[in-house]
Order: structure tokens, then sequence, then C-alpha cells
């Protein structure tokens, strides 16, 4: 008696042990609740396959860290911390470099005409009404040259490229000797002779002034105007989705070609979406997790030694016998997603137009209010979104567009549409067709960097059949240019006189 109820009394308690352990583990697991908030996690990662109502069956499991950092990221954080370092000390060096060879520029030739007056004044012969009118002219030289520098030079910078800018750099060099080739001929044949002729002196100025201009000239053309005709057509693709877009660019080195590449693509190719590439590998994932080995010799000395290679040749003999039948899935797969598209797409149409409706119906009572109770356009937006958000909601869901689109970024939209008195049609559009990076947030593609891939030097100029790859954190752009053919036109004259003819009627006709 006393065993069975020891028994019993164990059978309970591991009764007991297990029922605690079934309610500690369900309290791990933590069921997301329907009302949660609009678009649930504003982040998409990577290759991350989510299920269309993944608001309402999501489930966290806790007791691990979403913040903890491994050795490579370290390593990783530190490199982007020196490369960050680096490019702004090589821009303030760069921007000292201008401003004090700026300043060398300006100086200069005031200091030829104040040096004569401070130095050997009693020296010199008056010159009058002649050195008064090349004082305007040095004046106003100098003012348009400034204006001119300014408007070419001291633009805000679009971006940090790898390398120096060489026509930039040679620009500066060939600005450099110029003005010391000047301060020796200065301090050869004036100071030291002490010249009386003054008037010579400011001649000497002038010059110098008129050679700066012709060097800017010289600036503008090599810069601006040489770049603009077009000799390369590129073609840049996507390796992430193949989108392919073509643009002519002129004479450019690589890194500035890549820039313009870039400035191209913030604007033309459509947002990237790594939600949208999970479906083929998740199929294939699928079709080869179906797929089980079994041996049924049981263990043995020679099974244990193959057992490798027949389950190898088991999977691939599987995968061959499927692939005749996966483009039926394929087929149904992508039949069922644009049916499901098409419906909940039906639905945010009709429930955006009953909420501007609405909208409407309450501009129009809007005069009949007292001036307290009319809204503005956010609060107006903020009352009409309710209406359309679960439609909203499950049609971004369905085209993967959720970590796109903030719910804080749709009611600035709505409110932006009310505003300026805009159709529901004008309000989906952002949201019915993909656009371009730019019209996202600037988390989309302002801490993006770039990293420049070429065989050949960044600062040589694009040839026929250069390759070159711009890579990003999730994708790469692939770029092969093509030089624009030579073509030769012919003219061909025409005589006037051979369109005329005569149309000859027959007065019998047959019977």
């Amino acid at each position: 008696y006393d065993i069975s109820a020891d028994k019993g009394e164990r059978s309970r308690d591991r009764h007991k042990s297990r029922s605690k352990d079934s309610r500690s583990e369900k309290s791990v697991t933590i069921n997301t609740p329907p009302a949660e908030p609009l678009l649930g996690d504003s982040s998409v990662r990577g290759e991350q396959v989510q299920d269309d109502n993944w608001g309402e069956t999501t489930t966290a499991v806790t007791g691990t860290s979403e913040h903890s950092l491994s050795q490579e990221d370290i390593v990783r954080i530190t490199k982007d911390l020196e490369d960050s370092v680096g490019l702004d000390c090589r821009r303030y060096v760069t921007r000292t470099i201008a401003v004090i060879l700026g300043l060398l520029v300006f100086l200069t030739p005031l200091a030829f005409l104040v040096l004569p007056h401070i130095l050997w004044p009693e020296k010199l012969q008056s010159c009058g009404t002649a050195c008064e009118g090349l004082y305007i002219s040095v004046a106003f030289k100098l003012l348009i040259l400034l204006l001119a520098v300014w408007a070419l030079f001291f633009r805000p910078a679009r971006a940090g490229l790898p390398r120096v800018f060489v026509f930039r750099v040679l620009l500066a060099v060939l600005v450099f000797l110029f003005v010391v080739s000047y301060w020796l001929f200065y301090s050869v044949r004036i100071l030291d002779s002490q010249d009386d002729n003054y008037q010579g002196i400011v001649q000497y100025a002038v010059s110098l002034v008129d050679a700066l201009l012709f060097i800017h000239y010289l600036a503008v053309v090599l810069l601006e105007l040489r770049q603009l005709q077009p000799c390369f057509s590129v073609c840049v693709t996507r390796s992430s989705d193949g989108e392919t877009r073509h643009y002519n660019l002129g004479q450019l080195s690589i890194q500035r070609a890549a820039l313009a590449i870039i400035e191209h693509y913030y604007c033309d190719f459509p947002i990237h979406n790594p939600a949208l590439l999970s479906a083929s590998k998740s199929r294939a994932a699928k079709h080869l997790a179906g797929l089980k080995v079994y041996n049924v010799d049981g263990p043995g000395n020679n099974a244990a030694a193959g057992m490798a290679q027949s389950q190898s040749r088991a999977m691939i003999a599987a995968a061959a016998r499927r692939r005749d039948t996966s483009h039926n899935e394929l087929y149904y797969e992508e039949a069922e997603h644009e049916r499901r598209v098409r419906k909940r797409r039906a639905r945010l149409v009709v429930a955006v137009e009953e909420a501007f409706t609405h909208i409407k119906r309450m501009q129009e009572e809007e005069p009949k209010k007292a001036p307290g109770d009319v809204m503005d356009p956010r609060e107006a937006a903020q009352a009409i979104f309710p209406s359309m958000a679960r439609a909203l909601q499950k049609y971004l869901r369905t085209t993967k567009q959720q970590h796109c689109h903030s719910m804080e970024s749709i009611q600035q939209h709505l409110a932006f549409c009310i505003t300026n008195n805009m159709t529901p049609k004008a309000f989906l559009e952002s949201y019915l067709t993909p656009g371009p990076t730019l019209q996202y947030g600037k988390d989309h593609w302002l801490g993006r960097r770039w990293t420049l891939i070429s065989e050949a030097s960044v600062t040589n100029g694009l040839k026929d059949g250069s390759v070159f790859v711009l890579k990003c954190v999730d994708f790469s752009l692939v770029v092969t240019a093509k030089k624009i053919p030579y073509i030769q036109m012919s003219e061909e004259y025409i005589d006037p006189k051979s369109h005329k003819f005569v149309l000859r009627l027959q007065s019998e006709t047959s019977v």
C-alpha cells in the first residue's frame, strides 16, 4: 500500500510539473491581438517570407535579445567609422585648399596695385585718368570672376567620390603655377628695381585678371560643356530582379559616370522590394522540404558508409521527377495571387471613393458650420482614415509594400490630397503603382552607401565595352557601356517635276 501510494504521489507530482511546464511554455509565446498598429512592423528583413495575415497570426518568442552584436558586426562598425572619418577629413582638406587658392587669386591683383604705394610712394609717376579707368576695369572684372567662381566651384557636393576629379586638380595646379609665375616676374622686374611707371604696373595687374577670366572659361569647357554631347549608351541592370534602364552619357570618367547612374537610379528605377523576390526561393525550399529519404535496410556497417551518396542520388532523382509538375504549381500560385490582388484592390478603390465622397459632403456643409467647427486638412484626414485603413492594410500586405508606407506617411499624403482637392485616383496612384525610390521616406535611400567595383582605374574615361558594378547592401547595379556609332547621312535629290503625270480618259466605254 505504501509503495502504491508513493507511486501515486510521484505520478501526481509529474503531472503537476508537466502542467507547470506547459503553462510556462505558453507564457513564452505571445499572440499579437488583432487591434495592432496599422502596418505592423515597418521593416521587412531581407528574404523573410510573411503571410498575408501576419498581423493576426504572428507570435513573438521572448528570451532572445535583438541588440546582440557579434565580432563581425563590431569590425564592420569600426570600418564604417574609419571610412566616414577619412571622407570627412578629405572633404575638409579639399575645401581648405580651395579657399586658400581662391584668396591667393583674388588678393594678388590688389597686392600688385597696393605694394608700390607702400614701398616706394615718392618714386611713382602719376598716371591720372588712365589709371582710374583701369581701376574700374579691375574692380568689375574681379567682381565678375568672383561670381563666376562661386557659381562653378562653390556648389554643394552631390556625393563623395573615391578618387579626385582629374580636370579639377589640373585646373587648380594651372592656376597656382600661373599666379606664382606672375609673382616671380613681379618680384624680379618691379619690386627689385622699384619701377616708377605705375601705369605699367596697373596694366600688369589687369593682364593677370584677364588671364584668370580665360582660365575660368577653360574650366567651364572642361567641367561642364565637354560632357554634354552623348558619346556612350550605358545599360544598367539591377542584379536582384533584372530591372533594366538605358541612358546616354558624355565623356565622363568611370566614377563620375557611376555618380550620374546612381542619380538616375533614384529617379527612374522602382523601389527595391526584397519581399517580392522570396517567392522562388521559398518555393524551391518547399519542394526540397517535402522530400524524405528512408533507410529500409536498417543501420549497418556498409549502409552508414554510403548513406550520404544514396541520399544525394535519391534527392536528385526525386527533384527531377517533381520538375515536370512544378510549372503547374507556379501557374496556379500566380493566378491565385493575381486574383487576390485584384479583389483587394477593388475593395480599396471602393473604400477610398466612399471616404472622399464623405469629404466632399463635409466641404459642402462647412459654410453652414460655425468657424470653430471647421476642420483643417490634417484633422479631416485623421477623421476619414479609419474607414479605408483596413482595406489599404490588406492590399499593402498582399503586394508586399507594408514596409514602404508608414501610417504617418499615409495620413500626410491623404492630407496633401485633401488640401489640393485631388481625386481618389490621384491618392491611390502612390500605392497601386510602385514609384521610384525618392518617392518614399528618407530611411529607404538616405543612409545607403555604394561601392564602385571596376577593373580599370575609376579616373579613366568610359570606353566601348567598359563594365563596372555599383554594389549596395541588398543588390548591385551592373553597368555596361557601348559607344554610340558614327552616323553617316547622305542626301538624295528628288526632282519636283518627276511627280507630275497625265490622266488620259477614253471617250468610249466597254458595253
